[in-house]
């Protein structure tokens, strides 16, 4: 199965990722991506590749309306968002809290959803916050928090939504390399491919996001990604490597190709094959 993508319309030869798991893109030093040192074959993230997450307490997020809703397997896909917010000039983990729960007050008090939508948001000082309920302990685990941010592919796809609004303004640097560092602990913690697996929400629905910028920087952050991974992985601590058993790597479903992308909007979040909020 080959996924393509409208940044990519002449790209036609697509890396196979189980070659890419077993050595062939991701090799650093001898060492393997599907042999993280100290993850279980099942995933689970390690402490040592987590980049700073303030948590859920740390922004004063309010308590879900419901309990979320924790899948006992990890996702297949990173879906990069965009807020459709202002481009603040206010880069403080002040700010990136604030964002957080004006987010959270929006899904929950107009959507009606039991908590915000998205596991992960980056302010644009590249803040990393925790969004939906038990997002940290779930990579942790290796298991996955059904979100509400793409329709239809909640149940296999983490969101992560990045502030800001990038139709036409440029991505800042620093909300770029904390995506790519977020990404790249997410590939790390459920193996994925990152040519892959990090999408952006218009490969899934029809919508304007992540914005024309933010989306033409995914093949960037993908290089990005797979260079974050190659350095950690380079110097792992812990158990010797090895090998995930073909039955352990993900299975990537197809991505809609003859969905016509708007002019903008954020697009849609829940859809009929979703049925929770």
């Amino acid at each position: 199965m080959t996924v393509e993508r409208r940044d990519e319309p002449d790209r036609h030869t697509r890396v196979d990722r189980r070659t890419v798991l077993r050595g062939t893109a991701l090799v650093a030093g001898g060492v393997i991506l599907g042999g993280i040192a100290g993850v279980p074959a099942a995933g689970g993230a390690s402490a040592d590749t987590r980049p700073k997450v303030y948590t859920r307490a740390d922004w004063g997020a309010r308590a879900p309306k419901n309990k979320v809703e924790v899948l006992g397997r990890g996702p297949t896909h990173i879906v990069v968002h965009h807020t459709a917010t202002a481009n603040t000039s206010d880069t403080s983990p002040s700010h990136a809290a604030a964002l957080s729960r004006s987010i959270q007050r929006y899904h929950m008090d107009t959507n009606g959803w039991s908590d915000m939508g998205q596991q992960f948001t980056i302010s644009r000082g590249g803040h990393i916050m925790e969004g939906r309920d038990q997002s940290l302990r779930a990579v942790s685990a290796g298991h996955h928090v059904l979100g509400a941010h793409t329709a239809n592919h909640n149940a296999h796809a983490i969101g992560i939504e990045n502030e800001g609004t990038y139709t036409s303004a440029v991505p800042p640097a620093a909300l770029l390399s904390a995506l790519a560092d977020a990404c790249a602990w997410l590939c790390l913690a459920y193996r994925l491919d990152p040519d892959e697996a990090i999408v952006g929400h218009r490969d899934f629905n029809t919508t304007g996001c992540p914005g024309d910028k933010l989306y033409s920087a995914l093949p960037q952050l993908r290089s990005d990604v797979r260079t974050r991974m190659r350095e950690q992985l380079a110097h792992p601590r812990g158990a010797a490597a090895s090998e995930p058993a073909p039955e352990e790597l993900p299975t990537y479903p197809d991505v809609p190709r003859d969905e016509q992308v708007v002019p903008y909007h954020h697009g849609p979040a829940v859809g009929d094959r979703d049925t929770f909020t």
